[in-house]
């Protein structure tokens, strides 16, 4: 049990994959954590999603939970938003996996396809805006169930399912897991405090002759690298990733937060927001933003995203910069690389 099963690779959406290392009992405790109680896998659910089985987000979905449970999985070789609707409808799949970016997209296509086999929609990988939540919500009538989970933890391990679902929220603590917030000195916080997600249960992260080891690991804790806050009634709400944090003339602001206020505009199909350095300010919000399709950038509908987000979260929180771009910089799977984009401004900083 204690012996390494598998090697699984990090992303890369903060910089170099790291090599993970799992053991066969971590493969078990995903299974049963996440496949048993949050999903509830039934020998006559068919799985489908987007996640490649290169991944734990894919290997869990739909290779080790529906071995687990007798049940089966569609795989789709080149997974389009429309090809994974046909396939849904198809073959009758009950459990769809993928992140928030492919919902959004699948949202503008359902008119043409039968997803009344669909019993349950995860998403992962990503902050889930409640702004997608609710699109997929109001279209499907399936609430999603958001989850937070690590290459490091191998799965999801925050989460929540059917009435316990709050949109917004990731949800609580899976059976087996134990997570708290914690201050830059590694102290608890209080709920209603805005700290460090640290969390530890039957797995964990053990990287392969990697020295970022001693910064994922603290005391027992695994910080994950992400702002959360916790709630009275014991809700973990994501804030940011601890280095998407912006932080302009003294105000701390959620790169995240301002692309939820972002997505909530019809002109907007995808967006990315993160610091761009400023003399004045030390930092500046710049948006990067993908339009939906027929419409054109201009500098007046710049200024109406603008004003939107003002009117939507606060006018401190606006983006002073809005590019419009044609796509986004992204991982194998899916995840919006920020660090890229922060990159790309800060060379254009030094250049100037």
């Amino acid at each position: 049990s204690d012996d390494v099963c598998l090697l699984a690779f990090t992303s890369g959406t903060t910089g170099n994959p790291k090599a993970t290392m799992h053991f066969h009992r971590d493969v078990l405790a995903m299974a049963d954590v996440v496949g048993r109680h949050l999903l509830e896998t039934q020998a006559d659910d068919i799985h489908i999603g987007s996640p490649p089985l290169g991944f734990t987000f894919g290997l869990g979905a739909l290779l080790v939970f529906p071995l687990r449970f007798r049940a089966a999985t569609v795989l789709i070789e080149q997974v389009t938003p429309d090809a994974l609707l046909a396939a849904i409808a198809r073959f009758r799949a009950t459990c769809l996996f993928t992140a928030p970016t492919m919902y959004r997209a699948l949202a503008t296509r359902l008119a043409d396809h039968d997803l009344s086999s669909l019993r349950k929609c995860v998403s992962a990988g990503e902050a889930l805006p409640k702004a997608t939540s609710d699109l997929w919500h109001a279209k499907t009538g399936i609430r999603l169930i958001d989850g937070i989970g690590a290459t490091e933890m191998i799965h999801i391990f925050i989460g929540s399912k059917g009435a316990d679902i709050r949109p917004g929220a990731t949800g609580k603590p899976l059976p087996g897991y134990t997570a708290c917030i914690l201050d830059t000195d590694n102290r608890q916080l209080a709920p209603g405090n805005i700290g460090r997600l640290a969390v530890k249960g039957p797995t964990g992260c053990r990287y392969l002759a990697d020295d970022r080891q001693a910064n994922y690991v603290v005391d027992g804790w695994n910080i994950t690298g992400d702002q959360y806050r916790l709630d009275e009634d014991g809700y973990y709400w994501f804030i940011a990733r601890a280095d998407d944090m912006i932080i302009s003339s003294g105000y701390n602001i959620s790169a995240v937060e301002v692309e939820g206020a972002l997505m909530l505009h019809a002109a907007v199909r995808e967006c990315a927001v993160v610091a761009s350095p400023d003399a004045d300010r030390g930092q500046i919000v710049k948006a990067f933003v993908v339009l939906n399709p027929d419409l054109s950038a201009s500098p007046d509908l710049a200024a109406q995203l603008q004003s939107f987000v003002k009117s939507t979260i606060a006018p401190y929180k606006y983006p002073r910069v809005v590019e419009f771009v044609p796509e986004l910089p992204k991982t194998q799977t899916g995840k919006v690389q920020r660090y890229v984009l922060r990159q790309q401004e800060q060379a254009a900083s030094a250049a100037h």
